[in-house]
């Protein structure tokens, strides 16, 4: 019998209650977005209270401004992350029930929507309260590894966004869909990748600590190194986790398995690969102009 692993007894949700007739749950996806925002927040007052990082001994804007900044954040994320996922993946579905788009408690989200949100939300605080809109794009590149860990282990729990079928030692077999529909293999035992463990390490853990060492070597006194440094590592990332997760299902067909959406059906590209390599292309273009702003400083 195949040594695979068996998906671990953990309820998506914390706990739950009913009042006035209504049930309410914590599910821990909310505390997964909570987490790493806060988180986030803290450590960008944190940076903002230390002159000597930043170009000329001066931070960008004052620590108690992250507070509006975290503001600005969530509504970014939550907006572009929910357009995102309307038009990159299902934009037939809710172009027919578009009183579904706000109805986010049903899941459905994009992390590129959301960079996409983050970025105008970024850019309009910026504008209102006169902050360097790139040493601000630095602090916020720098902690959102935070939020990447904490929302894939959180997609993990959740049991969504599986990978594609596999025989390896620590394939997993997932509840639910994720075990039916495995060729050859009998219904409900087909184990997969834990791609989001994948994401989790790689976007999470990995990049973090690259950026963290890039932090300790003076990078915020060169603005943009650590936000093109941000967006080569997650680009890559998901590029090469996209290999082993499961393809949307509106993308998939019985000639195109993989459910790739551009090229063919074999060498082709899915739709999150074809999303990270404008991130790919931009971090470099971010680096090389740090790269040569630092040649020609006097």
């Amino acid at each position: 019998m195949q040594a695979v692993i068996s998906f671990p007894d953990i309820s998506n949700e914390i706990f739950s209650i009913t009042l006035f007739g209504r049930d309410f749950a914590l599910r821990w996806y909310a505390v997964a977005y909570l987490a790493g925002l806060v988180l986030g927040w803290r450590i960008i007052t944190g940076l903002m209270s230390r002159p000597a990082l930043w170009p000329a001994d001066r931070a960008p804007m004052e620590p108690k401004r992250t507070e509006d900044l975290l503001t600005a954040i969530v509504l970014g994320v939550i907006v572009g992350g929910r357009l995102g996922f309307v038009l990159f993946y299902q934009p037939g579905y809710y172009l027919q029930n578009p009183a579904d788009i706000v109805k986010v408690w049903q899941g459905g989200m994009s992390f590129h929507g959301g960079f996409l949100g983050v970025i105008v939300a970024g850019l309009i605080f910026c504008r209102r309260y006169g902050i360097p809109a790139m040493q601000l794009s630095d602090a916020m590149a720098f902690v959102a590894p935070i939020g990447l860990f904490f929302g894939r282990l959180a997609n993990f729990v959740n049991a969504e966004l599986w990978g594609r079928p596999s025989t390896l030692p620590w394939a997993v077999i997932f509840p639910g869909d994720a075990a039916q529909y495995c060729p050859g293999v009998v219904p409900g035992e087909c184990a997969r990748h834990p791609s989001q463990l994948y994401e989790a390490g790689l976007e999470g853990l990995i990049l973090g600590l690259v950026l963290y060492c890039l932090l300790r070597r003076s990078a915020l006194k060169r603005p943009g190194l650590i936000t093109g440094t941000f967006l080569v590592g997650y680009g890559l990332s998901r590029f090469v986790v996209e290999f082993f997760r499961q393809a949307d299902e509106q993308f998939i067909t019985p000639d195109n398995p993989l459910g790739h959406v551009i090229g063919g059906a074999t060498w082709g590209l899915s739709m999150g690969q074809l999303l990270s390599l404008p991130m790919i292309l931009a971090g470099l273009w971010f680096i090389a102009r740090t790269r040569k702003a630092n040649r020609t400083a006097p």
